[in-house]
C-alpha cells in the first residue's frame, strides 16, 4: 500500500506517537492518547480492513510500538495500552475477514493482511521483546489470588493472546526458502521464548492447579510450538542413529541410485545414429489412426513405446469443485539446537503438567467452557504427545489421564460428529475433514499406545491393555467406525495423508483384533440391530375368566376354601398393600373404567383361588377409590370385609364385548393405528473374524485402497505394506482375487512391474504377480474375465465370475425367475383382462392369489409389460406411493374443517366427508399432527359408547349398572340412546344437549364454590354475542377478556377452564392467541341455551332448603321396583329436555302436549325415587342399600331432575 495514501488522521495520530533516535525512542506527551485512539480507529475499520492495512505498510508496530513496549515497561497504562493495541493488530487474518475470500479484491486484501503479520512475526523474533513479556508475565503470576486484580488478569490473558498470535503467523515458505536443519523464522521465535524464559512460565502455568483458568490458553500455545514437529523424530533427538535407521537409508539410496541408473540407460538407447530430421517415417501394422488407414509413426522406433494417443492432446479441465484437496500441514526438521529445547520442554511437560492439564481441558470441554472446536487442540495435545512417550522411553502412567475407555468415546463421539457435519456442511467440508483428521491421529494413538502396553513387561500393564481392548472391541460403534470413514471417503474434501492414516490405524486395528481373538479363543461382541415392529393397539376382549360362567352352587363350594384363606390374610397385620397396583397411571383407560376393571381384577383373583392377592388389591383399591364407599370404608370391620368379598365372588361383573354391528368398522380403525417403528434391539453374538473381514470386500474400500497404492514411490514402506496387507487379506483369505481384476489396477500393477526401482518394492511386486497369474488362469476358463476387466465387482458377481454365470440360483442370496411357459403365459393374460378393469382392487394382487406358480409381484410386472399389456411398470403402483404435497390453501381448508368438528365425535370422519382434495386417512392424520393441532393420534379417535354383554347384566343387579355406567350416559335413558343410533340427523343437537346438562351440573358446583360472578360474566358474555351475530348475519371468533381481577382469576382456574370446555368454547390454539375465544360455529341459538344453563334462580335455591323436608315426608316402604325406576329416569329426562327447549323456545306444541301427559302419569313414584336417590347421598342410608344388594353403589346426584320436574308443574 501506499504510504502517500495513507489517512491523513491516521497519519496524524502515528506522528503523534513519539520518534525513534538511534536505539532509544523518545515518546511524546499526547502517546498514551494516540494509542488509545488507533484502537479506536481499528475498531470501526471497514470490510476491507483499510486501517490495519496502513498501520501495517506504515510498519508502526517495527518501529513504534515495540520500542515503546521494550523501553518504557514502567509506564503501566501506555504498556497496557500498547498490549491492546498489539493483540489487536497481530490476530489472525482468517479472524478478520471469516475464511479466505473468494472474490479477488477481497482475497488480495487477505493476502496483503498476511504478508504484514509475518512481517510482525519476523520483528518479535527477539529476545528482548519476550524478555519483557516474561517479566512481566513472572511479576503478575507472583500475586496471589487475594492481591491480583481484574486488571492483572486482564493484562495475563492479553500477554497469552499475543503470544499465540504471534505464533499462529503461517510461515512464508517462497519468501524464507528454508531447508532442513536450518533455522527458519518459526524457530528463531522459539528460541527467543526459550531464551526469555516464557516456557518455564508455559509449563508453571500448566502444572498449577491455581491457574485452571488458562489452560485452553497454554494448551493452544503449545500446539502453536510443535506445529511443524514430528514427535518420533523429535524423540529421537540426540541419540545414535539406529540400525534399523540405517539400513531405512541404505535402502532408499538404493532405490534412487537404480532409478538414476534405469534413467541413465533408456537416454542412451533413445541417442539415434543419424540426425533427428533423418530418422525416417513408419507404418505401424494393426495400429488404426484416426481414419481407416494404419497409424503413421514420424518419430525413431526407440520412441515408439511411448507412443499413445492422447499425444498432442489437450487434457481435460478438471472443476475445482472435483479436484482433490491440497494438504494443509507441512512437516520440516528444525536447527539441531530449537529441537533439543523442545525434546526436554516435551520431557517436562509429560513428566509434571500432561495429566493435571489435559483434566482440566476435558472438564472444560464437558462443561461448555471453552469455545468452539478448542476441543482440536485436545485432540492434537492427546496424539502428539502419547507419540512422544512411546518413542522416547514408554511409560504408561505418565499420560494415564487419556489411557482410558472415556477417551476412545469422547474421540469416537467427535470423529463421528465431524463426520456427519462434513456429509451435511458441504460449504465448510474441507474444514470438517481437517478436524476428523486430528481425532482420527488421536484414535490412532490411543489403538499404538495400548498395542504398546500389550509388549510391557509389567504384567498389571498388560492387563489394562487386555481390558481397554476387551471393552473397545466388545462395542460395535468401534468397529463398525473404518468400515463407515472407508465408505465415506472423499479426495475432494480430505487430503491424501488422511486417507494414508486410515489405512495405518485399520492396518493395527485389524491385527490388534486378530491377536486378541487368537489368544480368546471365543470373543463375546454386542451386535445392534434395527428392526421394523409394527405396534397395534389389541382391541377389547372378553376377559378370559368371564367366558366360562360359574353357576352359583359352584360358587358357593368354593367359598368355605377362600372363607379359610382369606381368614389367615385378614389377621395378618403385616400385610402390604404396596405389592399390588390396581390401576396404570399411563394408561389410555379412563380413570372410572379402571376402577371396573379392578373389581374383575379382584373376582379374577378369588375364582383362582388367590386369596392374598384378592384382599390386597381390594385394599389398594379402596385407597385410589375412597369416595362412595365402593370397596368398603376404611374403617371397616374384618367380617364385613369378609362378606363384601364374598358379594364379589358371587355378582356377574359387566365384561365388555365388541358389538356385531360396529366388528368392520373397529377392525378398519385399528389396522389404521399400526405404526411401523425402528427399534434398535441389542444382543450378544459370537465374533469371527473372518466374517469381520468380509464386510471390507467392498467395491467402495478396493478403490480407496488402490488410490493410495498409486502413490507407492511417496509412500513409506510402512504404508505400503498396510495396503498390501489388506488386499492381500481380501485375495488370499476371503478367496475373493477377482476384486481386483480391474483395468486401473492392472495398469498400476504394470507401472510397478515395469519401475526400474521395482526391487524395492519387493511386496508389490510379489503381490502384483499373484494377482496377474490368477487372472490368466481365470481367464482359460472364463472367456468374459477381459470385459469384466471393465467394471469394479462386488463380492456377487465375484462369485458368479469365479464360480460361474447363474451359480447363485441356487443360492441363499436369492433365485433367479424362472422363465415363463407358454400356458402361464395364457393364464397370466386372462387373469389381467378379467380383472384390469374391476374398481378399488390391485391386479396384480388378485393376479397373484390365482396363479398357478408363486410369483413375485415385481416379476408378475415386468412380464405383463413384456408381453405388451402394459405400457410401463409405473401403471401398478400401489395405491398411496404416489405422495402429493399440501398447497397452501388446503392446510388452511384442513385447519378450518378441524376446528369446525374439533368437538364431534368422530373428527376425522367429518373431515373426511367434507374435504376437497381427497387423502388417505393417514395422509390427513399425519398433516394435522404436523401442523400441531392434535398431539396425538388418539385424539382423532371415534368416540364410541361402551355396551354390555347380554348375559352379565342382569336385571336384578342395580349396583352394576351405576357402576359400569359412564358419567357423561349417566343421565340417558335405554330408548333415547336407541333414537340416537336410528336417527343419525339428530346427533349433533342431542350431542349438544347432553353437553349443556353435563356443563349445567358442573355450573352448579362452581356456584356453590364462590364463582357466581364470573358465572354471570360469562352468562352476559354469551348473550352479548348471540345479539351480535343474530345482528350481523354473520359470525366470527369472539376472545373472552375478563376485565376484573375476580373474572381474571376465574379463568386461571382449572375447573372454570373444564366448564368452558364443556360449554365448546376453544382455549388459546397457538402461542400467539391468549383468551378463550367463543366458537363461530356456535349459532345464537345455542349461544342462549348454554347461557341460560349457568342460570342459578331462586327456586332452584328454595328447592335445595324443602329438600330435606321432602326427604321426610316420604317413608321408605314405597319404594317403586327397579322397571319404574329405569322408566321414571326416562321421563325425568325427556321432562328436562323439554324444559331447556322451553327456555330457549325451540319446543314445539306436539313436544309438549306428549310430555304433559305422562308427566301426569308418572309424576309421584319419579319424585319419590329422585328423593331416595339424594338420601343416598348422604351416606347412612346408602350403607344399608350397599349391604342389601350385596356390593357397593356409586352414587349418583340427581337433584336437577327434580327442580326441572317443578318448572313443569
Amino acid at each position: 500500500m501506499d504510504l502517500y495514501m495513507m489517512n491523513c488522521e491516521l497519519l496524524a495520530t502515528c506522528s503523534a506517537l513519539g520518534y525513534l533516535e538511534g536505539d532509544t525512542y523518545h515518546k511524546e506527551p499526547d502517546c498514551l492518547e494516540s494509542v488509545k485512539d488507533l484502537i479506536r480507529y481499528l475498531r470501526h475499520e471497514d470490510e476491507t480492513r483499510d486501517v490495519r492495512q496502513q498501520l501495517g505498510a506504515a510498519q508502526i508496530l517495527q518501529s513504534d510500538l515495540l520500542p515503546i513496549l521494550t523501553q518504557h515497561r514502567q509506564d503501566k497504562p501506555l504498556f497496557d495500552a500498547v498490549i491492546r493495541l498489539m493483540v489487536n493488530l497481530t490476530q489472525p487474518a482468517l479472524l478478520c475477514f471469516g475464511s479466505v475470500p473468494k472474490e479477488p479484491s477481497m482475497r488480495h486484501h487477505f493476502l496483503q493482511v498476511l504478508a504484514y503479520l509475518q512481517a510482525y512475526k519476523e520483528a518479535f523474533a527477539s529476545e528482548k521483546t519476550f524478555g519483557v513479556l516474561s517479566e512481566t508475565l513472572y511479576e503478575l503470576l507472583q500475586l496471589g489470588w487475594e492481591e491480583r486484580q481484574e486488571e492483572d488478569n486482564l493484562l495475563i490473558e492479553r500477554i497469552l493472546l499475543l503470544v499465540r498470535n504471534i505464533l499462529h503467523v503461517p510461515a512464508d515458505l517462497d519468501q524464507e526458502k528454508r531447508i532442513d536443519d536450518d533455522a527458519s523464522v518459526h524457530d528463531q521465535l522459539l528460541w527467543a521464548i526459550h531464551l526469555s524464559g516464557l516456557d518455564d512460565l508455559l509449563l508453571f502455568l500448566a502444572s498449577s492447579p491455581a491457574e485452571q483458568q488458562w489452560s485452553l490458553h497454554v494448551l493452544e500455545i503449545i500446539s502453536l510450538m510443535f506445529r511443524d514437529q514430528n514427535s518420533e523424530q523429535l524423540a529421537r533427538v540426540g541419540q545414535g542413529r539406529l540400525a534399523q535407521e540405517r539400513s531405512t537409508d541404505v535402502a532408499e539410496l538404493e532405490m534412487l541410485r537404480q532409478q538414476e541408473m534405469a534413467e541413465k540407460k533408456a537416454r542412451a538407447l533413445q541417442r539415434g545414429n543419424r540426425h533427428s530430421r533423418f530418422g525416417g517415417s513408419y507404418i505401424v501394422q494393426g495400429l488404426k489412426s484416426i481414419g481407416e488407414r494404419d497409424l503413421i509413426f514420424h518419430k525413431g522406433l526407440h520412441n515408439l513405446q511411448n507412443y499413445s494417443s492422447d499425444l498432442g492432446k489437450q487434457p481435460r479441465r478438471v472443476p475445482k469443485r472435483r479436484q482433490a484437496t491440497q494438504e494443509l500441514s507441512t512437516q520440516r526438521r528444525s536447527a539441531l539446537n530449537v529441537r533439543l529445547f523442545l525434546r526436554d520442554f516435551c520431557s517436562e511437560f509429560l513428566e509434571n503438567c500432561y495429566n493435571r492439564l489435559m483434566g482440566a481441558v476435558k472438564d472444560h470441554l464437558l462443561r461448555e467452557k471453552a469455545q468452539q472446536h478448542d476441543e482440536t487442540y485436545y485432540m492434537w495435545a492427546l496424539a502428539f504427545f502419547m507419540a512422544f512417550n512411546r518413542a522416547a522411553c514408554f511409560q504408561p502412567g505418565l499420560v494415564s489421564e487419556t489411557l482410558s475407555v472415556r477417551s476412545f468415546h469422547f474421540i469416537e463421539q467427535n470423529l463421528t460428529n465431524y463426520y456427519e457435519m462434513m456429509l451435511t456442511d458441504r460449504k465448510e467440508a474441507r474444514s470438517w475433514a481437517c478436524r476428523m483428521h486430528l481425532a482420527l491421529k488421536a484414535y490412532q494413538e490411543l489403538l499404538a499406545t495400548v498395542n504398546e502396553m500389550e509388549m510391557s513387561p509389567d504384567e498389571a500393564v498388560r492387563e489394562s491393555s487386555r481390558i481397554i481392548k476387551n471393552n473397545i472391541f466388545y462395542m460395535m460403534e468401534y468397529r463398525e467406525l473404518f468400515l463407515t470413514l472407508f465408505r465415506k471417503f472423499d479426495e475432494r474434501c480430505q487430503p491424501h495423508s488422511f486417507l494414508r492414516d486410515l489405512v495405518e490405524t485399520t492396518h493395527l486395528f485389524l491385527k490388534m483384533l486378530e491377536r486378541f481373538c487368537r489368544s480368546r479363543g471365543n470373543l463375546m461382541v454386542q451386535n445392534k440391530q434395527k428392526k421394523r415392529k409394527k405396534k397395534k393397539k389389541i382391541p377389547n376382549q372378553t376377559v378370559a375368566s368371564g367366558n366360562v360362567p360359574y353357576s352359583p352352587e359352584e360358587l358357593e363350594a368354593l367359598w368355605p376354601d377362600l372363607a379359610e384363606r382369606l381368614q389367615c390374610c385378614v389377621q395378618d397385620p403385616e400385610l402390604s398393600v404396596d405389592s399390588m397396583v390396581p390401576f396404570d397411571a399411563a394408561s389410555e383407560m379412563p380413570i372410572e373404567e379402571q376402577r371396573v376393571e379392578a373389581m374383575v381384577r379382584i373376582q379374577d383373583c378369588l375364582l383362582a383361588g388367590q386369596a392374598l392377592q384378592a384382599l390386597t388389591l381390594l385394599r389398594s383399591a379402596r385407597e385410589v377409590w375412597p369416595e362412595g364407599a365402593v370397596f368398603g370404608f376404611p374403617d371397616i370391620s374384618p367380617e364385613e370385609e369378609m362378606q363384601l368379598l364374598k358379594q364379589i365372588l358371587s355378582a356377574p361383573l359387566p365384561r365388555v364385548q365388541g358389538t356385531e354391528e360396529g366388528g368392520a368398522e373397529e377392525e378398519e380403525e385399528e389396522e389404521e393405528k399400526e405404526e411401523e417403528l425402528q427399534v434398535v434391539q441389542v444382543s450378544e453374538k459370537e465374533f469371527n473374524f473372518l466374517d469381520y473381514l468380509k464386510r471390507f470386500a467392498c467395491s467402495t474400500i478396493v478403490r480407496a485402497y488402490v488410490l493410495l497404492l498409486r502413490s507407492y514411490r511417496q509412500n513409506s514402506a510402512h504404508t505400503n505394506h498396510c495396503v498390501v496387507k489388506m488386499l492381500h487379506r481380501l485375495a488370499h483369505d476371503l478367496k475373493m482375487e477377482a476384486l481386483l481384476f480391474q483395468l486401473s489396477v492392472f495398469f498400476l500393477f504394470n507401472r510397478l512391474l515395469s519401475d526400474p526401482a521395482a526391487g524395492a518394492y519387493k511386496e508389490l511386486v510379489t503381490f502384483a504377480k499373484y494377482i496377474l497369474a490368477k487372472f490368466f488362469a481365470l481367464a482359460t476358463v472364463n472367456e468374459k474375465a477381459f470385459v469384466e476387466l471393465l467394471f469394479w465387482k462386488n463380492t456377487a458377481v465375484v462369485r458368479e465370475m469365479t464360480e460361474g454365470y447363474g451359480s447363485l440360483d441356487g443360492g441363499s442370496s436369492g433365485c433367479r425367475a424362472a422363465a415363463w411357459s407358454p400356458e402361464e403365459d395364457a393364464q397370466l393374460q386372462e387373469l389381467y383382462l378379467t380383472h384390469k378393469d374391476v374398481e378399488d382392487q390391485d391386479v396384480v394382487e388378485a393376479i397373484l392369489a390365482r396363479l398357478s406358480t408363486a410369483r413375485t409381484r415385481k416379476q408378475v410386472i415386468c412380464h405383463l409389460v413384456q408381453l405388451g399389456l402394459a405400457d410401463s411398470v409405473k401403471d401398478f403402483q400401489r395405491k398411496g406411493t404416489h405422495i402429493i404435497l399440501w398447497t397452501e390453501d388446503q392446510e388452511l381448508e384442513l385447519q378450518r374443517l378441524f376446528e369446525e368438528f374439533q368437538n364431534s365425535d368422530d373428527v376425522l370422519g367429518h373431515i373426511m366427508k367434507n374435504i376437497t382434495a381427497k387423502r388417505s386417512r393417514a395422509r390427513v392424520v399425519d398433516k394435522l399432527l404436523a401442523l400441531g393441532l392434535v398431539a396425538e393420534r388418539r385424539e382423532l379417535y371415534k368416540k364410541r359408547k361402551k355396551k354390555l354383554a347380554p348375559s352379565s347384566m342382569p336385571d336384578g343387579d342395580e349396583f352394576l349398572k351405576d357402576f359400569w355406567q359412564d358419567p357423561e350416559e349417566e343421565n340417558l335413558p335405554e330408548e333415547e340412546s336407541e333414537e340416537e343410533e336410528k336417527e343419525e340427523s339428530l346427533e349433533p343437537e342431542q350431542a349438544h344437549s347432553s353437553s349443556v346438562l353435563s356443563a349445567e351440573n358442573f355450573g352448579q358446583g362452581l356456584h356453590q364454590e364462590g364463582f357466581s360472578a364470573p358465572l354471570l360474566w360469562l352468562q352476559n358474555c354469551l348473550i352479548r354475542a348471540a345479539d351480535d351475530r343474530e345482528e350481523d348475519g354473520c359470525s366470527q371468533a369472539v376472545p373472552l377478556v375478563p376485565l376484573t381481577e375476580e373474572n381474571e382469576e376465574a379463568m386461571e382456574n382449572e375447573r372454570f377452564q373444564q366448564l368452558l370446555l364443556k360449554l365448546g368454547i376453544r382455549p388459546p390454539a397457538s402461542a400467539q392467541e391468549t383468551f378463550w375465544r367463543i366458537p363461530a360455529k356456535l349459532s345464537p341459538t345455542q349461544l342462549r341455551r348454554v347461557a341460560a344453563s349457568l342460570s342459578h334462580s331462586k327456586e332452584e335455591e328454595e328447592e335445595e332448603k324443602l329438600q330435606p323436608e321432602l326427604e321426610l315426608s316420604i317413608p321408605r316402604e314405597q319404594e317403586p321396583s327397579e322397571e319404574d325406576q329405569q322408566e321414571n329416569q326416562a321421563e325425568a329426562l325427556r321432562a328436562l329436555l323439554l324444559a331447556r327447549k322451553k327456555k330457549a323456545g325451540l319446543a314445539s306444541p306436539e313436544e309438549e302436549e306428549t310430555a304433559g301427559g305422562k308427566e301426569q302419569l308418572k309424576m309421584v313414584p319419579k319424585k319419590r325415587k329422585l328423593l331416595d336417590s339424594e338420601e343416598e347421598e348422604e351416606g347412612d342410608e346408602g350403607r344399608s342399600k350397599a349391604s342389601d344388594l350385596g356390593a357397593p353403589v356409586i352414587q349418583k346426584k340427581k337433584r336437577y331432575q327434580i327442580e326441572d320436574e317443578d318448572e313443569n308443574d
